[in-house]
C-alpha cells in the first residue's frame, strides 16, 4: 500500500497555508498530482488517500479528486491499481460519500478511529459478498459457494464484479494443481 498524504500535496501544490480541501480549482490540482504520483507505482498497488491532516473537503473538491480519480481508475487509466480513503472523520466522509453517490460511484474507507466501511452505490448483494471479504479477508468462489449456498457462477460473478469495482484485489494461487482466482480486501 502506498499512502498519499493529501495535507503534504496540498501544502506543495497549494502553497496557501490552509487544511482544506476547497473550490474545484483545488482539487484540479491536487488530482492531477495525485494522478501523475499513481501512474509511477507498481500494479496492483493499492493508493490509499490519507485525510488524517486535512479539516474540511467541499462537495466540488470531493467530486473533483475523489468522484473523478475512481471514475478515472474503474475506466482501466490507471492500470491494475486501486484507491482507499483513510483517516476520514464524519464530515468528509458525508461530502465523499455524496460525491460518489452522484456518479454511482463506491470507494473503501476507513475512518480516523480505524473502522473500515463502504461509501457510495453498491447493490445489496455486491454489499453483502463485500462483507464477507471484509471479514475473511481472502475468498474463493468456491469459500463464498459454499458458505452462502450459492451456484458457483453467481458466487464467482458476485466476486469479480467487486473486483472490476477495484473494491477488492484479485490473485492467483495454484491449489490441488489448479490456477484458483482470490479475491482479497484492499
Amino acid at each position: 500500500m502506498k499512502t498519499y498524504d493529501l495535507y503534504k500535496l496540498l501544502k506543495e501544490e497549494l502553497k496557501n497555508g490552509s487544511s482544506d480541501l476547497v473550490t474545484r480549482r483545488s482539487g484540479q490540482v491536487i488530482r492531477e498530482r495525485i494522478e501523475r504520483d499513481i501512474q509511477k507505482e507498481g500494479e496492483r498497488t493499492v493508493a490509499a488517500l490519507d485525510f488524517s491532516a486535512i479539516g474540511i473537503i467541499d462537495y466540488s473538491c470531493a467530486d473533483e479528486i475523489i468522484a473523478k480519480l475512481i471514475s478515472r481508475l474503474l475506466s482501466g487509466e490507471y492500470g491494475d491499481k486501486y484507491i482507499m480513503l483513510t483517516g476520514l472523520n464524519e464530515n468528509q466522509k458525508e461530502n465523499i460519500e455524496v460525491a460518489l453517490e452522484r456518479k454511482d460511484l463506491a470507494v473503501m474507507a476507513e475512518t480516523r478511529e480505524g473502522s473500515r466501511l463502504l461509501l457510495g452505490n453498491l447493490n445489496n448483494y455486491l454489499k453483502e459478498t463485500l462483507s464477507f471479504i471484509e471479514k475473511n479477508k481472502r475468498v474463493t468462489a468456491k469459500d463464498f459457494s459454499d458458505v452462502m449456498k450459492l451456484e458457483a457462477n453467481t458466487s464467482g460473478t458476485r466476486l469479480l464484479n467487486l473486483h472490476k469495482k477495484r473494491l477488492v484485489k484479485r490473485t492467483d494461487e495454484i491449489r490441488d494443481g489448479l490456477r484458483v482466482w482470490v479475491y482479497v480486501r484492499l
